[in-house]
């Protein structure tokens, strides 16, 4: 699977996916392929973790890539609170950025709740 638009940046992500186990491998893949059927995405690397974007801007970060799991934060504009899904969420200091953390160990973790806010970030909030 191609992650990025250049060839550059898919060298980058390959980097950040080197020496992964298989199943962290897994993990990313079907993360991503999940962003892929709501929308066209672009993966972005930066130093230290890889950006997914839509169309206008960066929607999500995987900052961890363990090896059992994927550790993903979406930035909201509010915090939702009412939710299964994330295991951390916090204001970034001095903004209106609420920070979702989300970490994924199977597959089957992208459920239908996930799947909304994935469409949120993607979509963007009203």
């Amino acid at each position: 699977m191609q992650y990025a638009a250049s060839p550059s940046a898919d060298l980058l992500i390959r980097a950040f996916l080197n020496g992964k186990s298989e199943h962290t491998l897994n993990l990313f893949d079907h993360f991503i392929q999940e962003f892929y059927n709501i929308g066209n995405v672009v993966l972005h690397p930066t130093k230290t973790m890889i950006a997914v974007g839509n169309p206008d801007k960066r929607i999500a970060w995987v900052t961890q890539l363990g090896k059992n799991f994927i550790h993903v934060v979406f930035p909201f504009k509010q915090l939702y609170r009412d939710n299964l899904c994330f295991n951390k969420m916090a204001q970034v200091p001095g903004s209106n950025q609420f920070n979702h953390h989300f970490r994924m160990y199977h597959t089957n973790d992208i459920n239908e709740e996930v799947l909304a806010f994935m469409k949120l970030a993607y979509e963007g909030e009203q």
